[in-house]
């Protein structure tokens, strides 16, 4: 459908001056793909140096009044997923920054917001020191990081899709995506060397903060190669067209609510299995494993450089047979993998070892096309916010509230649990592209 109204260009002066000045320098899509990538990784990074304290470093440092290892690391999911509840508040909030002051001004908050938040927890007094508080703080600064991320949606991916050529849309979708397991690597390794090369007392007082450190410097560099691309005539060429102005949220929703509520489930089943295979895998083995923890790190940096190459086949796979046939085949695989999966990790250490290769490759291959397929329904003008909103539901959905849950099945009805879950979402994302179709065909 058409946009109609015109809702600012999301521009100050500033930026449209700067735009003129590089209008002689068109932007490559190489170069926005490398922003794109850049941007995405120190989005994932923080994240997922989060999420890994949440395994390794807050069941003792935030809760050790908890009974045990397992209700401390329950404790630590549910501020987990407070993130996803504010993204999107903070969606909301920062389309109101983009509209007024303009996109430049808008990422410039986010990120420091985000990297600040981040960077924040690093000096993270425990209970032990200030008591309740400590609680407290860790739950403030998590919801900074989920409300600076829904700001941090700059329309660079739409921006580097609307440069894609017709036959090549799924290579296209993709590149935005690898910036996931980059950022995972990156966590993984940095706490991976402090888990190895410190004893358990000096990772708990200082090594694991380090990586919190690291993360604002990610974002600052991220900052500036998102600016960059912004402030080019192209950025600017796709404003003055609508395509990536942000409309207000009660807008999108009144023109395109049935579409924001269908796309949030359609990526369902690789959202679900996002941390499945990144935060679980872990939290299991280090509540119930055997295997030294910064050796199975190992493993996961392996399985995430496996996601990263079925990311880019998905990219090629989606260009032969299309999006939607990708999407829905790799449901079907993570249906299969979701009875073969708690198999695999009560086998042992081979055999977890195994769930996270195989379950990396299978995340990779879904995750390379999830995103792509969520503004596809949505028309000029509500595209940029349609697709920012949807995409907060779908994170919230599938995955804000996966290691809580999956941790509370395992423990207490058994690991095939995780796997229905699992699977729960596998058919929700085959039923949402069944009834996307048929809305298709119908319209």
């Amino acid at each position: 459908m058409a946009n109609t109204t015109h809702y600012g260009p999301s521009s100050t002066s500033m930026e449209q001056d700067a735009r003129r000045i590089h209008a002689d320098k068109p932007v490559s899509p190489g170069s926005i793909a490398l922003g794109v990538v850049i941007g995405r990784m120190s989005e994932f990074f923080d994240f997922f140096v989060y999420g890994l304290a949440s395994v390794l470093v807050f069941p003792q440092l935030v809760f050790p009044f908890a009974p045990d290892r397992l209700t401390a690391t329950l404790y630590s999911f549910a501020i987990f997923s407070l993130a996803f509840l504010a993204r999107p508040v903070g969606s909301v909030v920062f389309m109101t920054i983009d509209r007024i002051y303009g996109r430049g001004a808008k990422l410039t908050i986010a990120l420091f917001l985000l990297g600040g938040s981040t960077a924040s927890i690093a000096f993270l007094p425990g209970y032990n020191e200030i008591g309740a508080w400590s609680i407290a703080l860790l739950a403030l600064f998590r919801l900074g990081q989920g409300f600076a991320l829904g700001g941090a949606w700059d329309g660079l991916a739409s921006l580097l899709a609307l440069n894609a050529p017709p036959n090549h849309r799924g290579w296209y979708a993709m590149i935005p995506q690898i910036g996931a397991p980059i950022g995972f690597a990156l966590a993984s390794v940095l706490f991976g060397y402090f888990i190895a090369n410190l004893s358990n007392e000096d990772f708990l007082s200082w090594g694991w903060r380090y990586p919190f450190f690291v993360a604002f410097a990610i974002n600052v560099v991220a900052l500036f190669a998102r600016l960059r691309l912004v402030m080019t005539p192209d950025f600017g060429q796709a404003l003055e067209q609508h395509e990536l102005e942000a409309a207000p949220i009660r807008d999108v929703l009144r023109v395109h609510g049935r579409d924001i509520l269908l796309g949030a489930f359609v990526p369902l089943a690789s959202f679900a299995m996002f941390h499945l295979v990144t935060i679980f895998p872990l939290t299991w083995m280090y509540l119930y494993g055997t295997q030294p923890i910064g050796t199975f790190m190992v493993v996961q940096i392996v399985g995430a450089m496996v996601g990263l190459v079925a990311i880019v086949v998905s990219g090629m796979i989606a260009d032969r047979i299309g999006r939607r046939a990708q999407l829905a085949i790799c449901a079907v695989l993570i249906a299969i993998f979701s009875f073969i999966g708690p198999f695999l990790i009560a086998a042992g250490s081979e055999g977890q070892d195994a769930f996270v290769i195989i379950g990396f490759g299978v995340l990779g291959l879904s995750f390379g096309q999830a995103t792509g397929s969520i503004s596809s329904r949505f028309g000029r003008g509500y595209r940029y916010t349609g697709a920012a909103f949807t995409s907060d539901l779908a994170w919230l959905v599938g995955a804000g509230f996966a290691p809580l849950v999956a941790l509370t099945l395992s423990s207490r009805f058994g690991l095939p649990f995780v796997g229905y879950y699992l699977l729960s979402g596998a058919v929700c994302t085959l039923a949402a592209l069944a009834f996307s179709r048929a809305l298709e065909q119908r319209d």
